[in-house]
């Protein structure tokens, strides 16, 4: 056999192997413009993605209860606070049993309550511990994040929060690298009584130095020792060292906190909370922590006379860029380096934005607002968020009592239903359930939330950010979450979703009309014309390796 039949058969071999590239089937294939079908496939059958909507971890704690003498109200949601937390955060770690302060988080000395000056009967002189904790920051030991910290489905950002001084490790368990729920986003809300001796001190467990300003309280420039008392960025507590802060408010109201040492980055990334001053009453032992779910659970004795509940509702953003410094490096200088002259706080986005901590619909879990209807609720309300909030309550208007801490006169009270705060402000609401057409539309679960676009995005995907529900109690299911929301749940509680790896609507009767387009079945024809290709092409090989093999052997 010559060459040229050799050169020819190769040639056409080649040819077939090119047109045969054109018909490789895939998995799935792209559609074109009016698909026939579409199908959503899970890569590699991967069911972790999947969330439960409740984890039910802790369904004792949704009870009412009384715990070392205190009354703790019921809270049904799916995720509420350890009701151990909060009676050591009314009555003091000093003032609670051993068997309470074990089954709290809280160290032996994050809270001692004093004397009682006014002989009131309740504490007037308090000491408070805080911390920094870190969330979904990079590992030394590996390539991997540590304390993480989902703030929505599958999605990390890094964060910072204060914390009450906490005993234990902040792991869930020694095989977990998850933070334990005690230790979370927002800082949380600190309450104290008008007139109490408070002493606050930051004990910097952190490897950057910070400082706690108290924004709107009434304190004096300096402490007793003739040190800082103001908290700002020229008086930082530098790692391993603490510094304490002394107040004795004259003024109640809702105020702020917020670490002063690069102030615009540091509170970006977490480092903000509520601070409220409550009205001095007799007997009044005040929750001083409100850790994480937004409802306080031990109101105080003025706040009972007037409303049946009382939420704390604190909304805050993340730019994913500046979260993404502590998830790069390790390195404290390199952290520095990477916020104060590589990143630009002028060229900034607002990538995530949450309420209580967390975004929707992980909002459905804990910052829910519950209610029986006939109720006259309170709200304190705080935006953190670098940009201006507009939050709109759908079936309600609710009345304006007070503004950055100051009561406004019955007059001056404005009734509305989209409530503005810039960066920093404070509002205090009155919420009535009663249906009358005006302050209540009646039963069902009314959607709040942010409207400005953005405030209901994560990521640029929607339903997400700060969106949540007011809901009447009748439909809050066994586990705390809303009824008539299944399908959607099963959706958003899926981490493809805010990853963004399938469609909006990929369950129902629609989910071939809103699908992905390019996920349909491979086409038939194009599947068997590769084969007969293939098989072609397995054929001219196999008579090439026969001719050669003859040809070999003459």
């Amino acid at each position: 056999m010559t060459k040229r039949p050799y050169l020819t058969l190769t040639i056409l071999v080649l040819v077939l192997l090119a047109v045969a590239v054109q018909f490789v089937p895939g998995r799935f294939q792209k559609a074109d413009v009016n698909p026939p079908a579409t199908v959503y496939s899970r890569a590699q059958g991967d069911t972790t993605k999947i969330e439960s909507p409740c984890t039910n971890e802790h369904p004792e704690w949704r009870q009412a209860q009384v715990i070392d003498g205190v009354g703790i109200a019921a809270a049904p949601f799916c995720e509420p606070d350890n009701p151990y937390d909060i009676a050591a955060s009314v009555k003091g770690t000093n003032n609670i049993s051993l068997a309470t302060l074990m089954q709290s988080n809280l160290a032996q000395d994050a809270l001692i309550m004093g004397d009682d000056l006014d002989h009131d009967g309740d504490p007037d002189v308090i000491h408070i511990k805080l911390e920094v904790v870190e969330f979904n920051g990079a590992s030394p030991d590996g390539d991997y994040l540590i304390n993480t910290y989902n703030i929505a489905p599958g999605i990390q950002p890094g964060l910072w929060a204060f914390a009450p001084k906490s005993s234990g490790m902040a792991l869930k368990n020694f095989n977990s690298r998850e933070a334990r729920p005690f230790l979370r986003a927002p800082s949380p809300t600190i309450r104290v009584e008008q007139g109490d001796k408070v002493f606050i001190t930051l004990e910097n467990t952190h490897y950057l130095p910070h400082t706690i300003h108290l924004h709107g309280v009434d304190h004096p420039w300096q402490n007793s020792k003739g040190e800082d008392n103001d908290g700002v960025e020229e008086h930082p507590v530098f790692p391993g060292k603490s510094h304490t802060y002394e107040i004795q408010p004259r003024h109640t109201g809702t105020m702020f906190y917020h670490c002063h040492v690069q102030t615009a980055q540091h509170m970006m990334m977490g480092l903000s909370g509520m601070f409220v001053i409550e009205e001095n009453q007799p007997n009044n032992w005040v929750q001083t922590f409100n850790v994480g779910a937004g409802q306080v659970r031990h109101p105080s004795v003025a706040v009972k006379k007037s409303y049946s509940q009382e939420y704390d509702l604190f909304y805050q953003s993340i730019d994913k860029k500046l979260a993404s410094t502590i998830q790069a490096a390790i390195d404290p200088r390199l952290i520095a380096k990477g916020m104060s002259r590589d990143y630009n706080m002028t060229e900034s986005f607002e990538n995530y934005f949450l309420l209580n901590g967390h975004s929707f619909p992980y909002t459905l879990r804990d910052s829910m607002i519950v209610t029986d209807g006939n109720e006259a609720i309170k709200l304190r309300m705080a935006n953190a968020q670098r940009s201006q909030v507009a939050i709109h309550f759908h079936g309600h208007k609710a009345t304006i009592t007070a503004m950055d801490g100051v009561e406004q006169a019955v007059g001056q009270q404005v009734t509305r239903d989209v409530f503005d705060l810039a960066m920093a402000q404070r509002i205090d609401l009155h919420i009535q359930t009663t249906n009358d057409g005006l302050h209540s539309y009646g039963p069902g679960l009314w959607m709040f939330h942010d409207h400005v676009p953005t405030g209901t995005t994560t990521d640029g995907m929607e339903p997400g950010g700060n969106m949540a529900i007011l809901a009447s109690k009748p439909l809050i299911d066994e586990l705390g979450m809303p009824k008539m929301h299944e399908q959607m749940l099963g959706e958003l509680f899926d981490k493809d979703y805010y990853a963004k790896k399938q469609p909006l609507w990929q369950q129902g009767d629609f989910a071939a009309v809103f699908g992905d387009a390019g996920l349909i079945s491979p086409d038939i024809k194009k599947l068997v014309i590769f084969g007969l290709l293939i098989g072609l092409i397995v054929g001219l090989l196999i008579v090439l390796m026969m001719v050669y093999k003859r040809k070999q052997q003459s």
